[in-house]
């Protein structure tokens, strides 16, 4: 019964996900079809779906699912930070109409909608194979773009959060500590050099052991 219990959870958790991330997509297409910036027709659905994709760790962590703690928590991490950190922290349309929000947009959206669908149909005991190639493929591409998106919105944040010192502590105060945002940010950015490498690499041999497994089952005709 508990099975039962967690397997309907998933299907519900991330059929939900997958209608966000649809809707977000949508969105940021219509406004690209407006020649509008997409950040601010998908600002409060980004900030709803991104924040609950937070459970995936406690997922993880509790066995619900097979994927890696740490993986998971390092790039719920870095779209968390993306999303309250820099986006909602720095309204400025020099990171919120960027190219690198666009880009982040899309390539999140387009993601999530596959990974999402993939998982919910999975649990259901339905994988069509092009959804399946597509999760699995599509990432080689999707997956720098986001990077590249996200990175280069830190980038456009950091003059501001310098400037006006956000989140930042300064010396001398009564707990005789200093710390500078902009600072940790750089750092951020500079832990992409280790972390990026690591998770594509992941997702490559991800990709070689799903796509062998659909090759090695037997098909229905």
């Amino acid at each position: 019964a508990s099975m039962q219990a967690g397997a309907a959870y998933l299907l519900l958790y991330n059929g939900v996900q997958c209608i966000g991330w649809l809707a977000i997509l949508l969105l940021a297409e219509l406004s690209a079809i407006n020649n509008a910036p997409p950040y601010p027709s998908v600002t409060t659905l980004l900030q709803l779906f991104q924040t609950a994709a937070v459970l995936e760790i406690v997922h993880s962590a509790v066995r619900l699912v097979r994927s890696p703690v740490f993986t998971t928590a390092i790039q719920v991490f870095s779209r968390v930070l993306l999303v309250w950190g820099i986006l909602y922290t720095v309204p400025d349309p020099s990171v919120t109409e960027s190219i690198g929000c666009m880009l982040l947009i899309i390539a999140w959206s387009v993601t999530e909608v596959m990974r999402y669908g993939y998982y919910a149909l999975n649990l259901i005991g339905f994988r069509p194979f092009p959804l399946l190639w597509a999760r699995y493929s599509l990432f080689i591409v999707l997956y720098p773009m986001g990077v590249t998106g996200e990175l280069l919105c830190i980038y456009a944040a950091l003059p501001i959060i310098g400037k006006r010192g956000i989140y930042s502590i300064s010396m001398p105060n009564s707990f005789n500590f200093a710390f500078d945002y902009g600072y940790c940010l750089i750092g951020i950015m500079l832990s992409y050099l280790v972390f990026f490498p690591q998770l594509y690499c992941y997702m490559f041999a991800q990709r070689k052991k799903m796509l062998r497994l659909d090759d090695a089952r037997p098909h229905a005709d």
